[in-house]
Parts: structure tokens; C-alpha cells; sequence
């Protein structure tokens, strides 16, 4: 009697190997691999622009490196008492310029302040300079430029000429006429003078990002539905065009930190007694020669500070933008 034909049998013949072999043992492979291959979800099901963005950042050293430095310099600056138990505005003019000793590592200033606590507590007026100048220009920006973007017309038009005012304002020139005449001794006023110079970049990014986005065929075929503009403006176009404006924000907070203690350091910026990098900065310029620590502590932290927020800033760019991995 002929032996019956096993179809198994003709696409695995014994012996093993073969591309069907191969193929099976990689599908095998996929479904015991948490989270499945590149660009879907636990359940093999495709991911989101955003979880994707997260899948990526948790395996970017950058990100890793970056997120823990600020994470600890949002610490110190909510809670500086936790790794300095002294006030930063105790001094001993008997110690001016003098170098380190057990209890103060980093020597003292020219008016004899421990430079260890001061470098410490400048972190806050510096991180919240840098993070409020950065939400307040990323939500004006956003809101004036995506507006613009979306409705077009006399709108777009004129808020274009406005931003290109600003663009033509030097930022230290003008920190310079406007924030001289400024006498209170808190971060608001330097806040209010970087959102002020700080929105049109925002704008321009929001403005193009929206233009894209309302070109895309889910928005045209939400407006054939009858979607309004409110509708459309917030459920479709601002989802998918605040990537960019998300990538810019971050590394301009770095930038801000930086223009900040520029500003203190040129005198019209933070004003004692506010603790910050600047001031410190500008006391030590001084003296560098006779006392360089006063100069290295400050001048460090502060650019680590930036260092950490430009590099925070290359990675979230590098997870949204798929062209760049």
C-alpha cells in the first residue's frame, strides 16, 4: 500500500535547517520578545508616536545620564538643605578668598561666604528661571504660532511682522535698557524678559508645524465630516505638531539658564541677596587670580547645568524625529 503524502514532512524534511526552519525559529523569537519587535506594543500592536519616543529613550545612554543630573539638580534646588547645612549668606570677612578646609571643600569668597552652599543654593534661582521662561514661552509661542498657523490670513501675517520685531532685538542689548530700570531682587522680571524675547522662536516652530499638520488627510477628512475648528484644532492637528515645539522648549532651557547668569553677571539680571551662579560669577571675575575657586565652583555647576539640558534637549529631538535614528 503507498505511503500517505505528509505535507510536513515535505516542507521540514529530517536533518533539520532549511529557511523555513530559520523563519520559524526568528517568529519564535519575536513572540517570546516583551514588548515585540521594533515599533509595537506588548501585544504585537503598532505604537504611538509618544510610547515609541519612550521605548527609544529608555536605551539612550544621553537620555539616561542627562535625566538623572537634572533630576538631582531639581532636588537641590527644592531641597538645598539636604546636601548643605549651612546659610549661604552667613559670611566671616576674617576667611575672605580663603581655599578649602574640612567642613567647607570649596573655600570661601571675597566677603567670606562658604562657596560649597552658595553653589548649592544658586541652583534654584537658576533652574527656576530656566524652567518658568521655558513654559512661559513655549505656551505663548504655541498659542500665538499655532493659531496663526491654523487660520492663516491677516492673523498669520501679523503676527509674522510682530515676531520679526523681536527677532531684530538684540537679547543683551536688551536685557541691558530694560531690566536696568528693574529694582526688585526677585526671578520675575528676568523671567518676564526671556518669555518676552523667547516666544517668537516658539512661534515660528508652532506656526510650521501646524501648516504640516493641517495638510494631512485625517484633517481633511475630519473637516469633510463637518468637524469645527475647535475640534479639529485640538483633537488632530495639536496632537501631531507639538513634537517640535517639545524638542526646541527643552533645548532652549539650557540657553535660558545660560542668558540668566549672563544677565547677573553684566548686573541687571538677579540682584543680592538672591543666591545665583551670575553673581557669584561676577564677584569672583575679580579676584581669579588670587582665588580661583571662587570662579571654578560656580562657573562648573553652571555649565554642567546647561551641558545636561542640551543633551536632554539632542535626545527627545532624536526620539521624535524618526529620521534621525
Amino acid at each position: 500500500m503507498p505511503e500517505r503524502y505528509d505535507p510536513q514532512q515535505a516542507v521540514a524534511p529530517s536533518g533539520g535547517g532549511g529557511a523555513m526552519d530559520l523563519a520559524m525559529s526568528e517568529a519564535e523569537t519575536l513572540e517570546k520578545t516583551p514588548g515585540g519587535p521594533l515599533g509595537t506594543g506588548p501585544a504585537g500592536k503598532p505604537r504611538s508616536l509618544w510610547s515609541d519616543a519612550w521605548f527609544q529613550l529608555r536605551r539612550n545612554p544621553v537620555f539616561l545620564v542627562s535625566g538623572l543630573l537634572i533630576l538631582f539638580l531639581v532636588v537641590i534646588s527644592i531641597w538645598p538643605s539636604l546636601i548643605a547645612s549651612g546659610d549661604p549668606l552667613e559670611c566671616h570677612l576674617s576667611k575672605a578668598q580663603e581655599g578649602p578646609e574640612p567642613g567647607h571643600p570649596f573655600g570661601y569668597d571675597s566677603q567670606g561666604c562658604d562657596v560649597y552652599t552658595r553653589t548649592v543654593y544658586g541652583a534654584r534661582a537658576s533652574i527656576t528661571v530656566g524652567v518658568c521662561a521655558t513654559l512661559g514661552a513655549a505656551l505663548l509661542g504655541s498659542l500665538l504660532g499655532g493659531l496663526a498657523g491654523f487660520f492663516g490670513g491677516w492673523w498669520d501675517a501679523l503676527l509674522s511682522r510682530i515676531a520679526d520685531i523681536f527677532f531684530g532685538i538684540p537679547v543683551i542689548l536688551g536685557g541691558l535698557v530694560l531690566l536696568s530700570v528693574v529694582t526688585s531682587t526677585t526671578v520675575w522680571p528676568v523671567v518676564g524678559f526671556i518669555v518676552l524675547l523667547g516666544w517668537p522662536q516658539v512661534s515660528r516652530i508652532a506656526r510650521g508645524s501646524v501648516i504640516t499638520a493641517k495638510q494631512n488627510d485625517y484633517v481633511q477628512a475630519a473637516r469633510a465630516l463637518g468637524a469645527g475648528n475647535g475640534r479639529m484644532l485640538l483633537r488632530h492637528v495639536a496632537p501631531n505638531a507639538v513634537a517640535p515645539v517639545i524638542v526646541v522648549a527643552t533645548i532652549a532651557l539650557g540657553t535660558y539658564i545660560a542668558l540668566e547668569a549672563t544677565l547677573s553677571f553684566l548686573g541687571v539680571g538677579l540682584r543680592p541677596p538672591t543666591v545665583s551662579w551670575g553673581i557669584d560669577i561676577a564677584n569672583a571675575a575679580q579676584s581669579i587670580r588670587n582665588a580661583p575657586h571662587m570662579l571654578l565652583w560656580p562657573a562648573g555647576a553652571l555649565s554642567v547645568t546647561v551641558l545636561a539640558f542640551i543633551m536632554l534637549g539632542d535626545a527627545v529631538r532624536d526620539a521624535l524625529d524618526p529620521k534621525l535614528r
